[in-house]
């Protein structure tokens, strides 16, 4: 079975299909799959996806370049909704100083909210990250220092650095499409290096493809794809990849619950 841990099915994107893509993804081995909360706006409607779907679980937050776009969210508002059933993490957060759309300071601020909303409810800061490496590195020491975290850098596309000091302070990376990349090779090469109990995969559909898909739509159940790049670069078989970051994901989504047909034996 294989997890996608990090997609957003309430884009635009998949209203026409949403129930077609799902079925792909159960079609092609994905037992579950995370949808992502990028504004408080739209929680309702990622929670919704959830009740519809009993193999779909979310999350809450707001994106770094949405930080900006009203007032900066507190943990208090995220922990609100920590106690509904089918939200298993806090996010996606984190600092992208790429695009420039919040002010750097704004998404620190935001940024620390999430971390304490994840310390007090125990689940899962999930954490993103882009241009941004040390300052994403200097908050996560920071705050670790303040009182321990649970949390992942999903869709892994930094430094050998950021990659390094996450899995020291206990962190795990997630890998999306990228890896496939033929530009990838810094990516593929950091990820090497990083142990297989630290590491996830996801799509972050609608967006990244994975190649042989690259420059379509991107979908749950194309996770595969990156699942078997993953499993050549550790030079092990695809279904025992698909286990070890399938027990990673419940190791660490420890609120979500295995399908009781799936055994990590």
């Amino acid at each position: 079975m294989l997890v996608d841990s990090h997609c957003h099915l309430n884009f635009p994107d998949f209203r026409e299909d949403l129930d077609d893509v799902v079925k792909r993804a159960r079609d092609n081995g994905v037992g579950v799959m995370q949808t992502i909360c990028t504004e408080m706006a739209e929680f309702d409607e990622v929670y919704g996806i959830t009740e519809r779907y009993k193999d779909i679980y979310c999350s809450v937050g707001v994106h770094p370049n949405d930080s900006g776009a009203a007032d900066v969210v507190s943990a208090e508002e995220l922990l609100a909704k920590t106690s509904l059933p089918n939200v298993i993490g806090i996010g996606e957060t984190g600092l992208d100083y790429h695009y420039e759309r919040s002010d750097k300071d704004t998404q620190k601020k935001s940024f620390r909210e999430h971390i304490k909303a994840s310390r007090e409810s125990g689940l899962p800061v999930i954490i993103h990250s882009r241009d941004a490496d040390e300052d994403t590195v200097e908050i996560l020491k920071q705050e670790m220092s303040e009182g321990y975290f649970k949390g992942l850098i999903h869709c892994f596309t930094s430094s050998k650095y950021l990659a390094d000091e996450s899995i020291k302070l206990g962190l795990y990376i997630s890998l999306s499409g990228i890896i496939s990349f033929k530009n990838a090779t810094s990516i593929r090469e950091a990820v090497m290096d990083v142990p297989m109990d630290r590491l996830l995969v996801e799509t972050d559909a609608p967006y990244l493809a994975p190649i042989p898909h690259r420059g379509k739509r991107n979908e749950p159940s194309f996770v595969k794809h990156t699942n078997k790049i993953l499993a050549e670069l550790k030079q092990m078989p695809e279904e025992f990849c698909a286990t070890i970051t399938t027990k990673n994901f419940f190791t660490l989504f420890d609120k979500a619950k295995p399908p009781e047909e799936w055994s990590c034996a």
